[in-house]
């Protein structure tokens, strides 16, 4: 019974492995996604009172530049740690990764 449900989870592992990299891109977004409010509100938080270019100027550095980087540069880290893992654990990680996004963006009101 055990080894039957590894090898469905297995088969379903190398059945996306050949999406990995585009896996990887959304787990890296849609992290990024949930968890800009709290950076974007910390970031706000310490520039109140500066100049409206300052603040300006640092949005953009962060949400363009910053948050574009992040997701060029861990992207493919991310996409050799999925393949590099066996099928069952790389379905059953992609599996968790995914609800637990969904859970902390539901918790915090942002689905």
């Amino acid at each position: 019974m055990f080894d039957e449900l590894v090898a469905i989870i297995s088969h379903l592992g190398n059945m996306l492995r050949p999406w990995a990299f585009d896996i990887a891109t959304a787990m890296v977004v849609c992290l990024i996604l949930v968890f800009s409010a709290d950076v974007n509100r910390i970031i706000r938080r310490h520039l109140l009172g500066h100049s409206f270019m300052l603040r300006t100027l640092v949005f953009i550095i962060v949400n363009a530049f910053g948050y574009g980087l992040l997701i060029v540069k861990a992207t493919p880290w991310v996409a050799r740690q999925i393949v590099a893992m066996p099928s069952h654990w790389m379905f059953l990680l992609i599996v968790s990764m995914f609800i637990f996004i969904g859970y902390w963006a539901q918790r915090n009101s942002q689905a």
